[in-house]
């Protein structure tokens, strides 16, 4: 397994216990430093178990080779991918392995549902699984909700044969959609089968309030990673990641009409928007950040009551 990480050694030493604690018999655990951190280098020696080796890189390389840097060093015939905030489950890999064993295609990529933790609240993701005949764009952006978390494939979930990572490895230098990058482009391969467990075999950690991804402002780099990849999703895909991904973004950027505008454009130009899409571009481009956190948040909370209820 491999755990990049920088910069924040209480959670990855966190990281680094869960994986140690797997109830499959063999395993390595590769954590890869991303750049000078000596803070997390020492919190690493602490542990003495000859099944953790620490890989401490000279210069910051990012996330994605990072992650091929580990990939590159491993031994062993799979590789599970855990993210330095996250942690899992005692019999994560054991029950991804007994599935990964049932997958007739060449390269089985396993994931599972995980625990979408925050100081609020706790949410299981996806509330859909992923299925045979699923396409990989369509699942991750076409919502059938207006809340987050309907289709999620998310790295710390990821078990993958390590000869697949060796054809295609992380694209390096991507400075957001890494996975996303990486399952688009190995959806469309016909000896590429997901298998997705119903269990929540992952804890992903979740700040701020409400279970919901962090988002930062630059929605030109998500523009051009969407363009870049237009071809690997569907117009109703597509329409549903400009809208949900590069609006949000943009607006908390506090980009001019102009920005917006050219979304719009690009929605309807180059996507097959709907009434969902509409919905959540206008959602996104005009309701104020706060006014929608406060509304996902009583969301969540007469949905879990129904829930309980039931």
């Amino acid at each position: 397994m491999v755990i990049p990480t920088r910069g924040r050694p209480q959670w990855v030493v966190c990281a680094v216990e869960s994986a140690l604690r797997q109830s499959f018999a063999q395993f390595e655990v590769i954590v890869v430093v991303d750049g000078p951190d000596a803070e997390t280098v020492r919190a690493l020696e602490a542990f003495e178990d000859e099944r953790l080796q620490v890989i401490a890189l000279d210069e910051n390389v990012g996330g994605s080779e990072a992650r091929n840097i580990g990939m590159y060093a491993a031994r062993g015939e799979w590789i599970a991918f855990l993210d330095d905030d996250d942690w899992w489950i005692a019999e994560k890999l054991e029950k991804q392995m007994q599935v990964a064993a049932n997958v007739q295609a060449r390269f089985p990529i396993v994931t599972s549902r995980l625990l979408a933790r925050s100081p609020d609240n706790e949410r299981i993701f996806p509330r859909r699984l992923f299925k045979p005949g699923d396409t990989v764009g369509d699942y991750l952006f076409c919502r059938h909700s207006f809340t987050y978390g309907d289709g999620m494939l998310q790295t710390s979930t990821l078990l993958v044969k390590r000869d697949l990572l060796l054809e295609a490895p992380f694209l390096k230098g991507l400075k957001r959609h890494q996975d996303w990058d990486w399952l688009l482009k190995m959806g469309g391969r016909p000896d590429v089968e997901i298998a997705m467990l119903p269990e929540a075999l992952t804890v992903m950690r979740v700040e701020g309030q409400g279970a919901s991804v962090s988002r930062t402002a630059d929605w030109e780099t998500s523009l051009a990673w969407a363009k870049q990849n237009r071809a690997l999703m569907s117009a109703r895909a597509y329409a549903f990641f400009i809208s949900t991904e590069c609006v949000p973004r943009a607006r908390k950027s506090g980009a001019r009409m102009y920005a917006l505008l050219q979304l719009f454009w690009e929605c309807f130009s180059r996507g097959k928007p709907g009434l969902m899409q509409m919905a959540l571009f206008v959602s996104f481009s005009a309701i104020p950040e706060k006014a929608r956190k406060r509304l996902r948040k009583r969301t969540i909370q007469a949905v879990a009551a129904m829930e309980h209820g039931s």
